[in-house]
């Protein structure tokens, strides 16, 4: 498990709880030391477990592996790659578990296409403190597929290692449009419990409000099209009825992010869209104030300047 927060702590937990697969967590900080000392626990809306498992800030004591989830935040992608060396093998798998929608292309850049995965995670979870994941919500599912759309031995077979673990896992032979679909979903998500410092609740309550919600769920879907990825006409009401059956207090990752001081993932979301949406002739104009609203807090937090009122 490159990155062991949310989702590589929740994932690479219930892979070695189970002992279908020998995991190995790469981490940093207080959170690796936790992990070394005491191991990882992790509280679930589907059950509290703990399990031991190595854990390292240095790739080279792993060596070569038959699959590495990389679960970073997508502005360490570039500085995560250059660990990935030592865990590559001619016949290794790098499945990315990230928010956005062009880590894939950069892990391709550094170590070849022949080994990149296509992944996609829906969970509510984060660090709730060092070696200690918090699920909150959301199906803990994961949907993988090569990049290509063909099919392949070695993600039916992490899939069935996921499905050992009790992890809903599936497979899909466009996995492009999958991580578009959940690219539409966060950027809504993430863009209005960001701005109004308010839960989901809060924010499907007020038309007003909620009217932003589909607005930028309705941009992506635009943007998707320029990229020739065909969300369907009912992506929109799909996610959101998806967003109306979430617990009222939920927040996104990148409130989280904002609100701790902690570095946000902006540019990987609201940038990217924006960025794409130029490039396209595409009009997005309520995801572009999302950004310009948000950038100074994201540059600010970057720099470690933050004080969240």
């Amino acid at each position: 498990m490159l990155g062991s927060g949310g989702v590589g702590g929740y994932f690479g937990g219930r892979l070695a709880q189970t002992g279908v697969a020998e995991v190995s967590f790469i981490a940093r900080g207080p959170h690796l030391q936790s992990l070394k000392s005491d191991g990882l626990r992790v509280r679930s809306v589907f059950g509290d477990f703990h399990v031991q498992a190595p854990a390292t800030d240095d790739p080279g004591t792993i060596g070569p592996c038959d699959y590495v989830l990389f679960c970073v935040k997508s502005y360490d992608t570039v500085t995560a790659i250059r660990q990935l060396h030592p865990l590559i093998a001619e016949h290794t798998a790098v499945v990315s578990l990230q928010n956005g929608i062009d880590n894939e292309e950069k892990i391709a850049a550094a170590v070849g296409i022949q080994h990149v995965v296509g992944g996609v995670a829906f969970i509510f979870s984060s660090i709730s403190e060092p070696g200690v994941i918090t699920h909150t919500g959301g199906p803990a599912r994961i949907v993988l597929g090569e990049m290509d759309g063909s099919t392949s031995g070695r993600v039916e077979s992490l899939t069935d290692l996921c499905r050992q673990a009790g992890i809903a896992s599936e497979t899909t032979d466009n996995i492009r449009r999958v991580l578009w679909d959940k690219f539409a979903f966060i950027c809504a998500h993430a863009a209005l419990t960001s701005v109004t410092r308010l839960p989901v609740g809060a924010i499907r309550d007020v038309p007003e409000t909620w009217e932003a919600f589909l607005s930028i769920l309705r941009e992506v879907v635009g943007v998707a099209r320029a990229e020739g990825i065909d969300l369907g006409e009912g992506t929109v009401d799909r996610h959101a009825a998806f967003a109306k059956g979430l617990e009222a207090q939920l927040f996104s990752s990148l409130y989280d992010d904002l609100t701790s001081g902690r570095r946000m993932e902006l540019e990987a979301l609201h940038g990217e869209l924006v960025r794409r949406a130029e490039r396209h002739g595409v009009d997005v104009p309520v995801s572009r104030m999302v950004y310009a609203f948000l950038r100074p807090w994201a540059l600010r937090n970057a720099a470690g300047q933050a004080e969240v009122r």
